[in-house]
C-alpha cells in the first residue's frame, strides 16, 4: 500500500511539474505582438556617394607615386544615391526613437515609417558609436504608441523572446526564439555584453527590439552571424546598457562614460600562478596613461584589479564596461593585488570622451593593394564596413576602393565587396592578387570572383583577364 502510494505522488508531481512548464510556453504571441507592432517602425535613410573616373583612360601613374592622387583630383565626378534600411522603436508619444547608429550613420536624410504606412522624416538628436545608438527624433506634431525598457538582467538564458524588425525591408515581421546566451563578447564594438538569441534577426533587423512576454525592451538587435542571414544566432544590446546611453543622449546630445586611464589585459592561469593568486581572475595593467585618475591614485603596471566599485571582475573585458557606466567624477574604491597581497585604492573617475588616452584612438587609413590583371584598388574587409553594410560578421574579402575605366570590371562600384575568387574564400587584397596572377598564366586567363553589391546581393562573374 505504501509503494503505491508512493509511486501515485511521484506521477502527481511529475503531471504538475510539465504542467507548470507547459504553462510558460505561450500557445501564441498575437495578442503580444498586435499590442508592440504600432510602436516598432521601418527606417530607411539616402546618402550621396561621389566618384571619380580617370579623366587620362590611356595614362596612370604606377600604384605609390607622389602624382597619383594629384590626378585624381581631376576626375570628373559622379554622384549616385545610396540607400540603406534598418529598424527601430519609438519610447515617447513625441516620436523618439531609438536604433542602431550604423543604421543612420553619414545618412543625409533619414525617414521613418510609421502608424502604419505613414512615412516621417527624423533627425538625429544623439548617437554614439562606440555602442552603437543612436536616438530620432520624428519631425512631426503627431502622437505615436510607444513600448517600455524592461530589465535585462532578468533576463534568463531560456526565456522566451521577440524580435520584431525589419528583415530585408519587408516590414513588420515578428521571430520568436529563446534567450541563448547572456554576456557575449563577439569583437564588434569596443563596449559588448551581447544578449544571444535564436530569435531569426536579418539584415534589416538591426536597430529593432528584442521583447520579453511582459513586452518590455531587453535588447536592441544589431548584429547577426552567418553568411546568408539567420543561422539561429542573433545579438542584442542589453536594455540597461543601452538605456544609460539613451539618457545620456537625451540629456546631453553625447556620452560621459567614466575613465581609469589603464591598458588592461587578461590573467592567464601562469600570471595567476605567479602572483600566487587562487584563481586566474581580474584585469592585469599593462600600462598607466600619465595624468590619469589611475595615475593619480597610485595604480602602477603589473597591479592586478580584482573588484571596482564593489563589482567583482572575474574576466578582463567586464572592467571596461562597468568603468563606462559609471559616473564620471564619482570617489570609486578599487581594490587590487599588488605584492602577493590585497590593497584598495581610492580613485576619483576622470570622462573618457575628454581623455588624451580617446582623442589618441584616431582610425588609421587602410593600406590599399593595387591588382593589375583586374586594374582596380582594393583593401582588406574591416569590421565597420560589415557593420555598416549590416554584412554577416564572418564575411571576409575585400573592399573595391577604385575602378579604371580600363578594369575588366568596370560595371562594378567603388565599395562593391569581392568575397571569393576561384571559389575560394578571400581573406586579403594579396590573396585575390595571387589568385588573379594564377589565373593570368592559364590558357583562358579567366577567373571566376563572387561580389556583394550595396543592395547586399552576391553573385558569381566570369571575368576575362586582360
Amino acid at each position: 500500500m505504501r509503494a503505491l502510494r508512493s509511486i501515485f505522488l511521484i506521477i502527481v508531481f511529475t503531471f504538475f511539474s510539465h504542467s507548470a512548464i507547459s504553462q510558460e510556453r505561450p500557445a501564441s504571441f498575437a495578442d503580444l505582438t498586435e499590442k508592440l507592432m504600432p510602436a516598432v517602425v521601418n527606417i530607411s535613410t539616402s546618402t550621396t556617394v561621389v566618384t571619380k573616373t580617370n579623366p587620362f583612360p590611356n595614362f596612370e601613374f604606377p600604384p605609390g607615386s607622389p602624382f597619383e592622387d594629384m590626378f585624381k583630383e581631376f576626375g570628373t565626378p559622379q554622384k549616385r544615391k545610396s540607400s540603406a534600411l534598418g529598424s527601430g522603436f519609438i519610447i515617447d508619444k513625441k516620436g523618439i526613437v531609438i536604433t542602431n547608429n550604423h543604421v543612420i550613420k553619414g545618412a543625409e536624410d533619414i525617414f521613418i515609417r510609421a502608424n502604419g504606412d505613414k512615412e516621417y522624416k527624423a533627425k538625429i538628436l544623439g548617437a554614439d558609436p562606440l555602442s552603437d545608438i543612436a536616438v530620432l527624433q520624428i519631425i512631426t506634431d503627431d502622437k505615436f504608441e510607444t513600448v517600455k525598457f524592461g530589465n535585462s538582467d532578468t533576463a534568463r538564458i531560456g526565456d522566451w523572446v521577440i524580435a520584431i524588425g525589419n528583415p530585408f525591408g519587408l516590414g513588420g515581421t515578428v521571430t520568436a526564439g529563446i534567450v541563448s546566451a547572456r554576456n557575449r563578447n563577439i569583437g564588434m564594438a569596443r563596449y559588448e555584453d551581447f544578449i544571444q538569441t535564436d530569435a531569426s534577426i536579418n539584415s534589416g533587423n538591426s536597430g529593432g527590439p528584442l521583447f520579453n512576454m511582459k513586452g518590455e525592451v531587453v535588447g536592441i538587435n544589431t548584429a547577426i552571424l552567418g553568411q546568408s542571414g539567420s543561422i539561429g544566432i542573433g545579438f542584442a544590446i542589453p536594455s540597461n546598457s543601452a538605456k544609460l546611453v539613451i539618457d545620456q543622449l537625451l540629456e546631453f546630445g553625447e556620452t560621459k562614460r567614466g575613465w581609469l586611464g589603464v591598458r588592461i589585459q587578461t590573467v592567464t592561469k601562469e600570471i595567476a600562478d605567479v602572483e600566487k593568486l587562487k584563481k586566474a581572475r581580474g584585469a592585469l595593467v599593462a600600462s598607466v596613461a600619465p595624468g590619469s585618475p589611475s595615475d593619480k591614485a597610485g595604480i602602477k603596471d603589473g597591479d592586478i584589479i580584482l573588484e571596482f566599485d564593489g563589482k567583482k571582475i572575474n574576466e578582463m573585458q567586464e572592467l571596461p564596461l562597468i568603468v563606462a557606466q559609471t559616473k564620471v567624477g564619482k570617489v570609486v574604491n578599487v581594490k587590487i593585488w599588488r605584492n602577493k597581497k590585497e590593497i584598495t585604492k581610492k580613485i576619483t573617475l576622470g570622462r573618457l570622451e575628454t581623455s588624451e588616452d580617446f582623442k589618441a584612438e584616431k582610425p588609421t587609413k587602410p593600406k590599399t593593394t593595387f591588382i593589375n590583371g583586374l586594374k582596380i584598388e582594393a583593401r582588406k574587409i574591416t569590421k565597420d564596413d560589415l557593420v555598416e553594410k549590416k554584412i554577416p560578421l564572418n564575411t571576409t574579402g575585400v573592399v573595391i576602393t577604385k575602378i579604371d575605366t580600363e578594369s575588366p570590371i568596370n560595371y562594378l562600384k567603388v565599395g562593391d565587396l569581392i568575397v571569393e575568387a576561384q571559389k575560394r574564400n578571400i581573406k586579403s587584397a594579396t590573396e585575390l592578387n595571387n589568385l588573379v596572377n594564377a589565373a593570368l598564366k592559364t590558357s583562358s586567363k579567366t577567373i571566376l570572383i563572387a561580389v556583394i553589391n550595396d543592395q547586399n546581393q552576391k553573385r558569381y562573374i566570369g571575368v576575362k583577364l586582360k
